[in-house]
């Protein structure tokens, strides 16, 4: 097992640099198609308060559906329970912005982590708060105990401009009565709370209530024990669109995926980390961002399937 992080984390950035060449950036939101894909940036924070990272770890992207972690802790702390009346638990099996389930299950999404059930998770906070993409920033601010992380205007401009599958899916829903505020504001909303911009340091730093049980290294509490494990359940088996199950074999732990090229992983009560590069594969993954995470959590030996997981 490696002891020595830095080294690990510039090793594994020199290693992935040929696979920033593969792949394609997000251009089906054009703000995104801009992004040079030769970036790599790769962090580790860890439950002890150590922050270590290589490559462009501090250059800030567009998060994409990172920010479901956070607008769905911001749910349960609100909603608890009542919220998976409205949306479920299991993996889909579909591409993240698929119809074809809803119609079957009556309006009601399989997951929060398909857009789907993230605009049910933006309804749920549309009625608790006047401007609900405010709130999940500010929520990230707590996390960080710092306000300079931003929403990117352009990048929600342009998300927004090329939002019709995402007002279909909210549309479909809301015939079903599992919507329930105006779509265009909903639509709003998300597509600002996707354009939060983060590094992959801020972004590790942010998700370690996650890898404490919902309580942040300086003792604050963001959610529950229970909800932060259900979190963590469900990033395990829907946190990568419909190549979860290829990358819980792959890495063996709680990851969520975003298509700015992001992919947020975490390690129970030991640390998170965040990787990422713009070069994605046919699911939305960040082909060298996943394979920087496998490469990570085979080194320390993290897979929450391997028994008695060796310490640093």
């Amino acid at each position: 097992m490696h002891t020595d992080i830095d080294a690990l984390l510039r090793e594994i950035a020199r290693d992935v640099q040929p696979l920033l060449a593969e792949g394609r950036v997000a251009d089906y939101i054009p703000a995104l198609s801009l992004v040079p894909r030769e970036q790599f940036g790769i962090a580790v924070a860890t439950v002890d308060g150590r922050l270590y990272g290589a490559g462009d770890s501090e250059r800030r992207f567009s998060i994409q559906s990172l920010s479901k972690m956070y607008a769905l802790a911001l749910a349960l702390q609100r909603e608890g329970d009542a919220l998976w009346q409205r949306v479920g638990r299991e993996p889909s099996g579909t591409p993240f912005n698929s119809l074809v389930q809803l119609e079957r299950e009556r309006g009601v999404p399989r997951n929060p982590f398909v857009n789907a059930g993230a605009l049910v998770v933006v309804d749920v906070l549309c009625r608790r708060y006047l401007q609900p993409e405010r709130a999940v920033l500010e929520l990230v601010h707590r996390l960080l105990g710092e306000a300079s992380v931003a929403i990117d205007g352009d990048v929600a401009r342009s998300e927004r401009e090329h939002s019709d599958r995402n007002a279909a899916i909210a549309h479909f829903m809301r015939s079903f009565g599992n919507l329930h505020g105006d779509v265009a504001a909903l639509l709003d909303a998300y597509c600002a709370q996707c354009a939060i911009a983060m590094s992959c340091s801020e972004l590790a730093r942010a998700s370690l209530f996650l890898a404490a049980d919902g309580a942040q290294p300086r003792g604050a509490r963001v959610v529950d024990a229970l909800a932060a494990r259900r979190i963590g359940a469900l990033m395990l088996t829907c946190g990568a669109y419909d190549a979860a199950g290829d990358l819980a074999c792959r890495i063996g732990l709680p990851i969520k995926t975003g298509v700015g090229g992001g992919i947020v992983a975490i390690v129970p009560g030991r640390l998170c980390v965040c990787a990422w590069a713009p070069g994605l594969d046919a699911n939305g993954n960040s082909i060298a961002a996943a394979a920087a995470i496998e490469r990570f959590a085979a080194a320390i030996g993290a897979s929450i399937f391997a028994g008695d997981t060796p310490r640093d």
